[in-house]
């Protein structure tokens, strides 16, 4: 079966995507990651502690739910014995710092319940999506995430990337934005979280 033959203003965006998804995922894994000029460089694995470093007071994290949320949070959202930090908006201001953690879960979130409100039952909320309280589970699930979306991706058309509303994600404006815009959004969120989640690596290594 041939591969699936994109629409020309999608092959750019889903390039970016899998740059980025796959410089992202080197960077939690190791051992070797694109420094940035496509020299390779050694990293270590996400470590359990790492994961839920907190720099300052009052992070936003995940927590079991046994201990209840954190500082200016009033939910843990998430399915089983870990919660992510949230509270319903208005969100607090200044912004609570959050952690690895914390961004992963909500990058795992985004990915899976988009994917699930463009190409799935349309059903799933933040409320159905596990949370982890170890790196390792975490990071598969931010794999496996952005699989399903990557997968979605490749079957859209033109008329698709044009409907207002393909995506009927509860979390977001994208009821009234066309798919295009919702894609060109969900690459800008794995940019600008994945460089939050780097630059926090970085000062956990070089720390104390």
């Amino acid at each position: 079966m041939s591969d699936p033959v994109l629409p020309a203003r999608l092959v750019p965006l889903v390039e970016q995507f899998d740059f980025t998804r796959d410089r992202l995922l080197n960077r939690l894994r190791g051992p070797l990651m694109d420094s940035g000029n496509g020299t390779e460089v050694p990293v270590t694995p996400l470590t359990d502690e790492e994961y839920r470093w907190e720099p300052v007071a009052d992070c936003w994290s995940v927590r079991r739910k046994a201990d209840g949320p954190g500082a200016r949070a009033t939910v843990l959202v998430g399915t089983g014995e870990w919660g992510r930090d949230a509270t319903p908006p208005p969100h607090p201001v200044p912004a609570p710092f959050t952690t690895i953690a914390w961004r992963l879960s909500h990058l795992v979130e985004m990915f899976t319940v988009r994917t699930d409100h463009t190409a799935g039952g349309r059903t799933l909320t933040r409320d159905d999506v596990p949370c982890r309280g170890d790196a390792a589970s975490a990071v598969a699930d931010l794999e496996r995430s952005m699989a399903g979306w990557h997968g979605m991706l490749l079957g859209l058309s033109d008329a698709d990337l044009d409907t207002v509303g393909y995506s009927s994600y509860p979390h977001g404006g994208d009821p009234e934005e066309a798919m295009v815009d919702v894609v060109w959004w969900m690459n800008q969120e794995l940019l600008a979280h994945g460089a939050e989640i780097a630059l926090l690596r970085d000062l956990y290594r070089a720390r104390g």
